[in-house]
């Protein structure tokens, strides 16, 4: 399955490169683990309250990563649709806020030997704070408290937590 997914993962990066809105890399730590994580995303083309100076947008957030513990290294890919509130009209910074749930595939279920998480999928929540910046607004920087957990698909469901930094660049 895990093999399936990375191949999927390949293809979805295969596709045209100006078909990418943006690219990302977050690192950060948690439950006594570090992580870091390469991402692309895609912008949706609605907007939510587009006449108002703040509005909400969405964009599917693809990454692939790798958790490290003292004991053991998990490899995991993600899927996440996020929705962002922004404003409308950019000054020189722009903040905004994120909000998602999205799903997750690790290469492996135990993560050290104190997190046994019962299944490979995992679904991921984030709530997130940045701002946008530069040129066109195409550097972010944000801050991200991620939790990923199977949502009750197995009885062991300990969870993880992450603080993560986020570095995003917008393509114009």
């Amino acid at each position: 399955m895990i093999r399936k997914t990375a191949a999927a993962a390949l293809l979805a990066c295969a596709l045209p490169a100006h078909a990418v809105d943006g690219i990302s890399y977050e690192t950060g730590g948690g439950d006594g683990m570090q992580m870091w994580r390469l991402g692309t995303q895609w912008n949706w083309e609605k907007k939510w309250f587009a006449g108002r100076r703040w509005n909400i947008v969405a964009f599917w957030d693809f990454t692939a990563g790798v958790w490290d513990s003292p004991e053991n290294t998990v490899t995991d890919l993600g899927v996440t649709p996020t929705f962002r509130l922004q404003q409308r009209e950019f000054s020189p910074i722009a903040p905004y806020m994120d909000a998602a749930i999205g799903f997750h595939m690790l290469s492996e279920v135990r993560v050290s030997s104190r997190k046994y998480l019962g299944t490979n999928f995992q679904f991921g929540d984030h709530l997130g704070v940045g701002v946008r910046f530069g040129q066109g607004w195409r550097y972010d920087i944000g801050l991200r408290l991620q939790h990923l957990s199977n949502g009750g698909l197995s009885k062991a469901n300990p969870g993880v937590n992450f603080v993560q930094l986020r570095l995003a660049y917008h393509f114009p």
